[in-house]
């Protein structure tokens, strides 16, 4: 790419084109428009919605899906408070996204200026990089560093801080310094010597190096795995006669290779359970993949492969595992691979590297381990009868197990699942079945409410084809229901069904069990589909069983058209999930 002498939001745009950004998620703001006016000029799409977190969940989702480093841009101050839950979840998550923040101009800092925080000390502890742009002619090496660090080792989020002053035209700002009277228009000595300072800064500013260099395309970098590790954990794996495999997201960070993944992974003939983005690597129902009972098997299991997982609070802190179990590990973070309990062998390093190659390197033995992978099929066939029968037991209005089910039928072969909210959405896990790799979003281990519209955007934006499907529980979708409103006038025809108990249900369940007490979990039947409509989507509502079915059919079709519909599904409670909070 040619090098340009033009603005600072020129040559922030030059970047993220040169490192294959497609979209910019933001809520506009003075700070920062120079960025978007000039992102927009290039050909990448600008997408402004309704809260900031909504845009750094969105950046979150084109990573996940592509690969290449979601990009948000917010205003300064509240714009940047704003967005610090969806930096948090993007850094547990080990997602890489971009974030730039507007920021006062340069001689305003710490003087009372609009919107003026020290934001690198909010934004730092939730980061991998957090820097602010003190020259012009830093904003392409600083953005290319953002880029390169969000992506090197363990990914995730970086912060660039781009106060205003270096994003607009140089004509523009020394116009805004001499109308304040800071260019030498004062009387006297005092405003002679102000007008002096103020002039050297901006020279200062705007000074050139004698070549200005394009903007390059950053390579990551990634621990490289020990040969000798491999070829043990290859060893360990041939003398096992019950092994179980758990693959996570970090495992899907190179998106682009899902597919040598998921041959890897059945070439490797282990049994498997997939969590977070791995969730339908192996599709639907292929021979190794596990749904069900996974405690039980872990518990069983002479041999557990980590990829991309790490010993937290969803595998008790290590301890669902036997202690003379053989637990090897693989992950790009030192930290995980021995987060409460360290492995046989851990191998730091690209877990789907670390898959492909051990399915080189390890020879299978189908015959011996058939009874093993039979035992466990058998149990989640039995789950699988389990759960049918809950989804045939009466509730009042509509069986939320029987509503998944009804979900998992009709959902196209390339759909798109986002999962955000609590009992009704962490229920339709264990029905609803992503239908190939790269297709099924949650937030990860945050736990974080509000996901659901920015990942939802994200997702059908990098897949205009797919149904994207939205579940949320009737809490979650106070949280970005109104992005209704970007889904409508950016055309994203994504599919929102609402668990509407009219309860914070995933709390409720525990809270009266052990303390006697619903305070603080009761909501309303509200009628989410009208909020829907009176932001230009469709609306529709389910309350009785015999509707599911009509209804669902309909909100694929009116989304087949271009409209953004949601589904206000009434629900009963069942006790499918009782005693499952997790601390």
């Amino acid at each position: 790419m040619k090098a340009s002498k033009g603005t600072g939001g020129d040559r922030i745009a030059e970047v993220l084109v040169e490192q294959g950004v497609r979209f910019l998620f933001t809520l506009c703001g003075g700070h920062i428009s120079p960025i978007l006016v000039a992102a927009k000029q290039r050909g990448i799409r600008v997408v402004d919605v309704r809260h900031e977190a909504t845009a750094v969940f969105a950046a979150d989702a084109v990573a996940r899906l592509t690969g290449v480093p979601g990009v948000a841009a917010v205003t300064a101050g509240p714009g940047v408070t704003n967005a610090i839950t969806a930096v948090k979840n993007a850094q547990l998550a080990q997602t890489p996204v971009v974030v730039l923040g507007g920021a006062t101009a340069t001689l305003l800092k710490g003087r009372g200026s609009l919107q003026d925080i020290d934001q690198l000390a909010l934004v730092r502890p939730h980061v991998k990089r957090a820097a602010s742009v003190a020259r012009r002619r830093r904003l392409v090496p600083e953005l290319e560093a953002a880029f390169r660090a969000a992506q090197d080792g363990v990914p995730g989020p970086t912060f660039l801080e781009c106060p205003v002053d270096l994003l607009y035209d140089e004509s523009v700002v020394r116009g805004w310094y001499a109308s304040a009277g800071g260019a030498g228009t004062a009387a006297g000595l005092a405003g002679r010597v102000r007008g002096w300072y103020i002039a050297r800064h901006l020279d200062r500013l705007f000074a050139e190096p004698r070549r200005v260099r394009a903007p390059v395309r950053v390579t990551p970098r990634v621990p490289p795995l020990s040969e000798s590790d491999l070829a043990r954990a290859a060893g360990r794996l041939e003398g096992a006669e019950r092994p179980v495999l758990l693959v996570g997201s970090q495992a899907l960070l190179p998106a682009a290779s899902a597919a040598e993944l998921s041959a890897a992974v059945a070439r490797l003939g282990v049994p498997a359970y997939l969590s977070g983005m791995a969730r339908g690597l192996l599709g639907r129902a292929h021979p190794v993949l596990m749904r069900h009972r996974r405690r039980e098997a872990l518990r069983e299991a002479d041999l557990v492969l980590l990829a991309g997982v790490a010993c937290d609070f969803r595998l008790g802190y290590g301890r669902h595992f036997r202690r003379d179990a053989t637990l090897i590990s693989a992950n790009r973070s030192r930290h995980d691979l021995t987060l409460n309990r360290r492995p046989t062998l851990g191998l730091l390093g690209d877990p789907a590297e670390f898959l492909r190659r051990l399915a080189e390197r390890a020879s299978t033995d189908p015959e011996g381990r058939a009874p093993w992978l039979a035992r466990l099929r058998q149990r989640d066939a039995e789950r699988e009868r389990e759960i049918e029968s809950q989804c045939r037991q009466p509730t009042p209005f509509v069986n939320p197990l029987a509503l998944c089910a009804a979900i998992d039928r009709v959902m196209d072969d390339d759909s798109v699942l986002v999962l955000d909210g609590g009992d009704f959405v962490a229920s339709s896990s264990y029905i609803t079945s992503p239908r190939g790799p790269l297709s099924s979003l949650d937030p990860g281990p945050f736990g974080t409410l509000g996901v659901g519209a920015g990942f939802a955007l994200g997702a059908k934006l990098c897949r205009p084809d797919a149904e994207v499907w939205l579940l949320y529980g009737d809490g979650s979708a106070g949280f970005s229901l109104a992005e209704f409103d970007s889904f409508v006038r950016h055309g994203i025809p994504v599919i929102a069904v609402v668990g509407n108990d009219a309860c914070w249900t995933q709390i409720a369940r525990e809270q009266r069990k052990i303390l006697d007490d619903d305070v603080g979990t009761v909501l309303r039947g509200t009628h989410y589909h009208r909020v829907a409509e009176g932001f230009g989507g469709a609306g529709l509502h389910i309350e009785r069983p015999g509707e599911v079915e009509d209804v669902l059919a309909q909100a694929k079709s009116i989304a087949r058209g271009g409209t953004p519909v949601l589904v206000n599904a009434r629900i009963g409670e069942t006790g499918f999930r009782d005693g499952s909070i997790s601390i």
